[in-house]
């Protein structure tokens, strides 16, 4: 007899109930071979897309800040650096030391950009 099979009352096999995590897995993988990977780009673009027109673009904001706390309270302040230092060397290997200099040079000659979120702090005088 097969693993995922049991015997019921009346003596007859039968497969256990399909667990919800279990079906979602099978819908899935059937939806990947029906519509491909572009599928699932398109669907999240299109999420992306809504979510910013219904909840501003400050919620990323908010959730990148939640994810990044949560992540140095599993790992560490120093686990920034670390993935930094791996992402950096990645792209050295993969482009070119010279290649940090181009992007260096090509960020020096772009125009600079207002920081709309942050406030310009005022000096006050004090009142005596």
């Amino acid at each position: 007899m097969a693993k995922d099979t049991q015997v019921n009352s009346q003596g007859a096999t039968e497969k256990p109930p399909t667990t919800v995590q279990e079906a979602g897995r099978k819908g899935g993988r059937r939806v990947k071979e029906k519509y491909g990977q572009a599928f699932y780009v398109e669907i999240g673009k299109k999420g992306g897309r809504m979510i910013a027109e219904n909840r501003g673009s400050e919620y990323y904001a908010e959730i990148g800040k939640k994810g990044g706390e949560t992540v140095r309270q599993r790992h560490g302040s120093e686990f920034f650096a670390t993935i930094g230092k791996k992402g950096g060397d990645e792209v050295k290997r993969r482009h070119g030391p010279e290649y940090y200099s181009t992007i260096g040079k090509k960020g020096g000659e772009a125009p600079r950009r207002t920081d709309k979120r942050r406030t310009p702090i005022t000096p006050t005088t004090p009142t005596v």
